[in-house]
């Protein structure tokens, strides 16, 4: 929650500029960019799925074992700058991108709203629809495929 006339970080400095702790507070903890993606061998297309990283507890969109990640699950991606500005799957309304972009953190950004609850009340997290992959066989994630998700309920 912002407080004063003082500018937040995210908009004094770049994505590059940003220590440690104000780059993870950009996270709204949507869950997004832990959901499985499909890649089509011939086109590189990108899928979404509605299966979430075996890690991530799709109730509270958080990681059960964040400091431990790229240990259990291999294609962990971790989100460094590189990546935030090149990664096309990265949702629109990830922080790291808009801010990247030179954009507006939206109300129901933590960092704008003061409680992570805005994100699953603006419909933003994956805690509405996604699921666990370990409950599915991997030659049937494609059946999981979604469209492209959306912007913010108003």
């Amino acid at each position: 929650m912002l407080d004063g006339d003082d500018a937040p970080f995210w908009k004094t400095r770049t994505l590059e500029e940003m220590n440690p702790t104000q780059w993870e507070s950009l996270c709204d903890g949507c869950g997004r960019c832990c959901l499985v993606k499909l890649e089509d061998e011939d086109t590189a297309e990108i899928y979404l799925t509605r299966l979430a990283c075996g890690l991530l507890d799709v109730r509270t969109c958080r990681c059960k074992d964040y400091a431990n990640r790229f240990k259990k699950m291999p294609d962990c991606l971790e989100i460094d700058v590189s990546r935030a500005r090149e990664l096309s799957w990265l949702p629109k309304t990830c922080a790291y991108r808009i801010v990247g972009e030179g954009g507006e953190l939206p109300w129901w950004h933590p960092l704008i709203s003061g409680t992570r609850e805005t994100v699953h009340q603006a419909e933003i997290s994956v805690r509405s629809f996604a699921m666990s992959e370990r409950r599915v066989k991997e030659e049937n994630y494609w059946r999981y495929i979604i469209p492209e998700l959306g912007e913010a309920k108003r």
